[in-house]
């Protein structure tokens, strides 16, 4: 009798652990707020860059002017940002190496981790 009940103990165990290791990986994933930091370039020809600080700072260059502002990436991955007092917002796939954002209009404009 004590060798079953070892024995249930043990998976027991073993599914405790299992379930740990799970939400440790889970936790450790970059999330989409995590990677949006950084500097990145528009793909087309423009010279454009976009940067997002940790702080909820951004900033975009193109033509050679700089608009800074804020930005905000919400739990359903809408980036929200103002520049210059108007405020934008798109719907954000990020990825380690590139961000797309597509606004309300399906107008899609991809990035690149510069």
């Amino acid at each position: 009798m004590l060798k079953a009940s070892a024995t249930g103990m043990n998976a027991r165990l073993s599914i405790v652990i299992t379930l740990c290791v799970a939400l440790i990986l889970s936790a450790c994933a970059p999330s989409p707020q995590s990677m949006i930091l950084g500097k990145w370039e528009m793909e087309s020809g423009l010279k454009v860059t976009a940067v997002f600080n940790r702080d909820g700072t951004a900033q975009i260059t193109m033509f050679g002017q700089t608009l800074r502002g804020a930005y905000k990436l919400t739990a359903d991955n809408i980036l929200e940002w103002t520049l210059n007092g108007r405020t934008t917002k798109a719907k954000a796939k990020v990825t380690p190496t590139e961000l797309e954002l597509t606004d309300d209009q399906n107008r899609t404009i991809k990035y690149k981790r510069n």
